[in-house]
């Protein structure tokens, strides 16, 4: 994939995200596919799922996916985003900003990338029916703080955490403020716009729809094939991003000539 990207984010400054790209699977698995499934929270049915870890980037507001993974069910949340952090390297692209899906919100990664000093910003899960992050979700004004999460004595972190109030404004029939909280690592954004950053963050839910459409559909239950498969649809949207890079790039040039 990182052949088919164009030469002009090479050595660059980018804004990065790292997504989770569940596809649900159904029945009982074997013993040589179990360690594919992932668990996660219930949709389409199940909460077993094939799980693809992906590392893109936007530039004028085109998505390349540059790195993509396999979850296994041993993998850890740290070593995933360290592969395909890695994958930058050979590319010699810098962070500028890191998006995180809120399925990586947890006390190691939050550690992990404090320590490699990557600008960051995660949503934060709200767990239990009190405490928490929920305590923060309060008020009629956004504002900023800092929260420690624990999970035993010896392992805990302390992050900047950002709370968004948005007021529904009837929108599908709701009204009164709904809360958003993001964890924050010197990312350079304001309290005003860092919903709408994170939001339109690459537009990946189209990005997703392209690839399903271009995803080969089997029954085949083999996760070599599976990620194959998932792999080859990605690369068709990238040549397709390549193509419009190339026509708009055409009409930029012809138009500077005019």
């Amino acid at each position: 994939m990182k052949s088919k990207i164009p030469s002009t984010i090479k050595k660059s400054c980018l804004k990065i995200a790292i997504d989770l790209n569940l596809i649900p699977y159904y029945g009982k698995s074997s013993q040589f596919e179990f360690p594919y499934i992932y668990r996660s929270e219930a949709k389409s049915g199940t909460c077993s799922f094939y799980a693809y870890a992906t590392l893109y980037f936007l530039m004028k507001g085109k998505r390349v996916t540059l790195a993509i993974r396999g979850v296994r069910c041993w993998d850890t949340s740290v070593a995933i985003i360290t592969y395909l952090l890695a994958e930058l390297s050979g590319l010699k692209i810098n962070v500028k900003k890191l998006y995180l899906d809120r399925g990586f919100f947890s006390t190691p990664i939050i550690r992990w990338l404090q320590a490699l000093n990557i600008p960051f910003i995660m949503p934060a899960i709200r767990r239990g029916k009190k405490g928490g992050i929920k305590q923060f979700l309060k008020g009629k004004k956004s504002y900023k703080t800092t929260y420690t999460m624990t999970r035993n004595k010896d392992d805990s972190v302390t992050f900047e955490l950002w709370i968004i109030c948005k007021y529904r404004k009837g929108k599908r029939g709701k009204n009164g403020i709904e809360y958003f909280a993001y964890v924050i690592y010197k990312a350079k954004t304001s309290l005003t716009y860092i919903h709408e950053d994170y939001r339109k963050r690459f537009g990946i839910e189209s990005s997703y729809r392209l690839k399903n459409l271009c995803r080969i559909r089997t029954n085949n239950k083999n996760p070599v094939f599976r990620l194959l498969f998932v792999g080859i649809s990605f690369l068709l949207v990238n040549i397709w991003v390549n193509l419009l890079w190339l026509k708009v790039s055409k009409k930029t040039g012809v138009a500077q000539e005019k």
